[in-house]
């Protein structure tokens, strides 16, 4: 005689699917954006951008401002030394003009492309950018004049004779290759002293 079936236990715990992998935080390489990774460089697009790019870029954005500067130039002298007498006091009006000129023209080009696109032509070609202190938006008007101000330093040609003859060339050479030797052994953001003087933007290779 066979036994009856025994009637079901009471159901086991449901069961669990295995957890996912955890997910990373928001940024740029699983890190924070603006934040900073280890080593201390702080996240964003690409890596800091070399000295040799960033001097390359450079070259081209003053051979861009040299096609539209000289020019100017070459007018401003015919129209002035036309009628003048070459006096020491015509030539003092004339280096004035030309210095604010170049100055104002140097200044505004990098200002402006660079707190409106984060880019140069020459950092375009390059391809690199620069960057806020935050490492993530465009440097504001005020931050890319900073960072930028060294490029205004021909106006020292205002400065009879001294300025005229040194001080207007060599004041922004003495500038840029200062910048080189800082941006050079900051390591590894690769800052110059006038991403630092701007609160501390940032230049990046972005390709």
């Amino acid at each position: 005689m066979s036994m009856p079936p025994e009637p079901p236990g009471p159901p086991g715990p449901p069961s669990t699917p295995p957890p996912g992998p955890p997910t990373p935080p928001p940024g740029d390489g699983g890190y924070p954006a603006g934040g900073s990774v280890p080593g201390g460089q702080p996240a964003g697009a690409g890596r800091p951008g070399e000295l040799l790019n960033r001097f390359l870029a450079r070259l081209i954005d003053h051979v861009i401002l040299g096609v539209v500067y000289v020019p100017i130039f070459i007018i401003l002298s015919a129209i002035i030394y036309s009628g003048f007498s070459n006096s020491f006091g015509e030539q003092f009006i004339f280096y004035t003009l030309i210095a604010i000129l170049q100055a104002a023209l140097y200044l505004a080009y990098f200002t402006l492309l660079e707190s409106n696109r984060g880019q140069t032509v020459g950092k375009m070609i390059m391809k690199l950018r620069t960057y806020g202190p935050d490492g993530v938006s465009n440097p504001t008007v005020e931050q890319a004049a900073k960072r930028n101000a060294y490029s205004a330093l021909g106006v020292l040609s205002i400065i009879p004779i001294i300025g005229w003859f040194f001080l207007g060339w060599a004041a922004p050479i003495a500038a840029m290759i200062f910048i080189a030797v800082t941006l050079n052994s900051d390591q590894p953001n690769h800052q110059g002293w006038h991403d630092k003087f701007a609160g501390g933007t940032l230049v990046r290779q972005i390709g």
